[in-house]
Parts: C-alpha cells; structure tokens; sequence
C-alpha cells in the first residue's frame, strides 16, 4: 500500500504527463490494484464468504460512513461504536488511504472524488468467482444478509424481482431477510419461489400452530468439512415494519431457540456451526458471549463494517456493512471438529479498481434497461453533501423533513431514522434513481395530523430508547428518527424518559408545550390505510421546484454526555 507521500508524489508525476486533465482520479487508480485488494492468506478447508444490506443496489455507489455511532452500557467504546479518527486508530488504518476512506467520513468528499464509488454486483461478482476459483468451489460458502430486495427504484417497480434474478447468478448458498417481508406475504412466496436457495429462518413461528415458518438449519459439505447454516431473520420486523404485512407470524431473538438448533446441527454431525444473522451487531455480540458450540455469526441490519472479525467467547463475529460495499472474507481451519485457526477481512469493492463480471453486468443492464430512462431523469442538484448515515443527522433526511413542511403545509415533521439510502457529493445532479434509493418501499404515504407536545416528546424518547437501551435485546436498529421544525438536546446515557429536553420550535424559539397542538407531518407509518401522498413523489415535486438542494438548518440537536 501506498503511503499518502507517495500517493501525491505519483499525482505530481502524472499530472506532469497528463498536463492540465485532473489528475487526482487517475492517481488512486494507480495507487490501488485489484490483486492487493483481493490480497489475503488463505487458511484450511474453508471460505465463508458474506455480503449484506444490499438494498436494492446493483450499481456502484457513494455511502459515507457515520459521524455519530453512539455505544452505551457494556458497549461503548467498542466496535462497532467507534467512528473518524477513533476508528482508524483502533484498527492501525492510515488517515487519506482507500481504506480510511472505505470505513470512515473523514475528509470523504476529498478522499471520494480521488478513490470513486464503492459496489456494483457486477464487481461483486468478479470478487466472489475470483475466490471460488482462488479455494476451489467445493470449499467456498457465500452467504446473504438479507435487506436485499429493496431500496431502489427498480426493486420497487419489480417488487423484487430485479434482486432476486442478479441474486440467481451469484449463487448465494443460503439467505435471511428484513425489508423482504415488507414486500408482503404473498409476495414474499413468489419471490421465494424464484429463489434458487434457500431462505433460512428459526426464529418465525405460525401464531396459530406455533409451528416454525422457515427452515431453520441448512448443512453443507465444504472442504470435506461438514458445516450447519442457522438463518436469523430479523426479530422486530412486526414492531419496526407494518404488523399486518405479516400477519399470523411471531418473530423474536429467541436465544433459547438458536441454542437448541445449534445442538441439534452438532448431533447431525456439525463440524462447523454459523449463525447467519439480521439481529444487528450488538444483538449478536451479546448471544456470541452466551451461545455455546457457536462457531461463526455473520451479522447483518445495523450496516456496520468492520475490517476484520472479532472473537468473542470463541465465536467469531464479523459484520460486512451495506450497500454492496463490502464481501465479508473468513477462513477456517478445522481439525478433529474444532476451529482451531482463522483468518478474516472485509475487502472493499472499489469500482474503478475492480473489474466488472461481463456476465452480470450484461444481467444488470438488461434489468434496468425498461427503467434506465427514467431512473437517469434530473431533477435537481446537491447544493452540499447529502448522506443519511449516523445516530443523529442525516443531510438527505433534513431535506424530506423540509419538504415534508412545505409539500404539506406542517410546523414539524418526522423522517424515519433508515440506514439505508446513497450518498451524494457536493455539486452532483440529483436523479430519479438518487430520490428513490432514500425513498423506495411500500408504505411510503406521507401523514398530516395534530399531535400533543407530549405526544412529540414522547415519541422522541421512545426511539431513542430502542437505540440506546443498554441491553441490546431491546435495541431495534435504525438511527435516531428525523426532526424537523425542532431543536432538542439528547443525553444518551440517561434513562427512558429523561433523555430529550429543551425542545423547542426552530421558527419562534418557543419552547414546546406539553398541552399544546402542533401539525406534524411525516412518512414510514407502521399503521394500516395511512392516508396521504407518497413521499417519492412529494419529494420529486419539492426537489424538481428547489433546483439546489441543501437542508435549511443545521445543527439541531445538542448530544450530552457522550
């Protein structure tokens, strides 16, 4: 790797060839390869490879990483809950490198201009056939986090089918799902019926029957090694998405379940046990320090990444971020039953550095091509970087609360704390494709209605509450919801109840009253025949007639104690 004096020393020399061209890009491209990202010692019989939190994407994307990762109780200061200058000191990453760059926002718009987007399947692709030809196809497991189909504007037009078909020709051996329920059951039935493996799941049960839904365990030969998949779907996909999507199905962590599948994939014969996991990474950081004969989780949700796994009670755990990203990489070496060697890493997918698969990207462009027309369509400009990524502020989420306010003529307005959704760069055209990939699900009215301002703080705390709860069995994922019209301060370590104060409304500076009626608009309701226009388009309508589009406010919340 390249040092950073070495990196601008290169630049000054092609520059010097190149004349007046930029030369910043084409310097990081030299400075990378893809031989050394794809650089790793190869350990035993087996290669668990893992790739999550897809939404949607099939294209290379720009996704900064967060500002804010608050950890609480017996996790903070810890990964996943370091960010910045923290984080790259904590894993020894050089600041102004690729993969300073990959992990963290410092100094990103610099360091995304010179390395470019990270993703596309296409890329992921080429990764994955590289490996599998690098350790031989009878040694490598690839696997699915879930959060796959949806998040774009082509999942949403397909309900799916555009993610499960690209998802076909990578040949995962196993899936667990989130957002794919929010597709609804009978959808979810034609999709899983287009699905050429399996999708796994323990922890659902028939509300009727108590009998379980999904398959729970799936075993594998690989590298003469016998190996047990558990899949993990996401255990508050009826709190946190619409309950009637999924109507007569009980989800839940269940540790006491997992526990009986892992015992019984050890009598079956497990050599190797993997927990393949949409918990979330603190959800599973406390099961690894509590399972027994727990080999592997591969965690997924919370969108973390890590550069490598870390063991927990001799469990390794490895989180493999989101949007395409990302392949999470773990060899294992196992002797007489037993792990007793490993090697892992995160590789990044740079797509300037990467070669695309002509074979999936010929698949992509042929699912695109009925929508490539309209998702390049413009309709404004980023007038600052727009990111939604981190506990507390997210660029992109402050632009639909101001719309909200506006499109819908409302004091206040609510954003869901989503971490999923694409980044833009200063100066970048804002398409169709970029407003729905911050955007696209199938509940997406926007609400108009009155609410107390003891409804709103109440509200407030109750999020905040499923972020920062110090046992992370009551934790749900997602960030902070989005305020609009408000300013507030947050003590994070406070109990439920206690930790938002002095809120007040941004267009007075009055504080807010408890008795008091506000109209209050919002989107991602969890209710049934929620009224109202969708937010895609109210978004489209606010963009299209702004042109340049940046936040009207910053600096909203004042954090405590952290």
């Amino acid at each position: 790797m390249k040092s950073r004096r070495e990196f601008l020393q290169l630049a000054a020399i092609t520059s010097a060839i190149i004349g007046s061209r930029s030369f910043s890009s084409v310097a990081a491209k030299q400075s990378l390869s893809q031989n050394e990202l794809l650089q790793f010692d190869s350990k035993g019989q087996v290669t668990l490879l893992h790739i999550t939190d897809l939404h949607g994407q099939l294209k290379p994307v720009y996704f900064r990483p967060p500002s804010e990762n608050y950890g609480v109780g017996d996790f903070e200061g810890i990964p996943p809950h370091l960010v910045g200058n923290e984080f790259l000191k904590h894993f020894n990453i050089k600041p102004n490198s690729p993969l300073a760059y990959a992990h963290t926002m410092v100094d990103y718009v610099n360091l995304a201009r010179e390395y470019g987007k990270l993703g596309g399947l296409d890329r992921t692709s080429n990764i994955i056939k590289q490996i599998r030809a690098e350790r031989g196809d009878n040694k490598v497991l690839l696997l699915d986090g879930g959060d796959t189909w949806q998040g774009s504007y082509t999942s949403l037009k397909t309900q799916g089918a555009d993610m499960v078909s690209a998802m076909n020709l990578l040949r995962p051996d196993a899936m667990v799902g989130h957002w794919e329920f929010t597709f609804g059951k009978d959808r979810l039935a034609e999709l899983l019926d287009e699905m050429q493996y399996p999708f796994l799941g323990g922890n659902v049960f028939d509300t009727e029957w108590d009998e379980p839904v999904f398959e729970a365990i799936k075993f594998f030969e690989r590298g003469g090694v016998n190996i047990a998949v558990i899949g993990q779907h996401f255990p508050y996909t009826p709190i946190a998405n619409p309950k009637y999507m999924v109507e007569g199905w009980s989800f839940g962590i269940r540790p006491e379940v997992i526990q009986k599948n892992i015992n019984k994939a050890k009598k079956k014969g497990a050599e190797v046990v993997v927990l393949l996991s949409h918990n979330g990474f603190d959800v599973d950081q406390k099961l690894a320090s509590t399972l027994e004969d727990l080999d592997v989780i591969l965690t997924g949700h919370t969108h973390d990444a890590i550069p490598e796994a870390i063991n927990i009670n001799n469990t390794l755990l490895l989180s493999s971020g989101s949007h395409g990203k990302y392949i999470g990489r773990i060899d294992l070496d196992i002797k007489k039953g037993k792990v007793v060697d490993y090697a892992s890493k995160l590789i990044p997918i740079f797509s300037d550095v990467i070669n695309p698969d002509p074979k999936m990207t010929e698949h992509i462009n042929k699912l695109r091509q009925p929508y490539e027309q309209e998702c390049n369509r413009v309709l404004g400009k980023a007038d600052t970087l727009l990111y939604r990524r981190g506990n507390f502020n997210g660029t992109w989420d402050d632009v639909i609360c101001d719309a909200i306010m506006i499109e819908r003529d409302t004091e206040i307005s609510f954003s869901p704390g989503f971490r999923w959704g694409t980044t833009l760069l200063p100066g970048q055209n804002i398409t169709i494709d970029d407003m729905y990939s911050q955007t696209s699900m199938n509940y997406p009215e926007v609400y108009k209605m009155e609410m107390s301002g003891k409804m709103i703080k109440d509200i407030l705390e109750d999020v905040c509450d499923n972020i920062f709860n110090t046992d992370p069995f009551f934790q749900q994922g997602g960030d902070m919801v989005r305020v609009g019209g408000l300013r507030y301060t947050c003590s994070p370590k406070n109990k439920m109840g206690n930790r938002i104060n002095d809120i007040e409304l941004i267009s007075t500076g009055d504080l807010l009253e408890s008795n008091k009626n506000y109209i209050v608009g919002g989107w991602g309701s969890i209710n049934p025949n929620v009224e109202g226009p969708k937010i895609f388009n109210l978004l489209e309508s606010y963009i299209s007639k702004s042109k340049l589009v940046r936040p009207k406010n910053k600096n909203n919340i004042k954090i405590l104690g952290m």
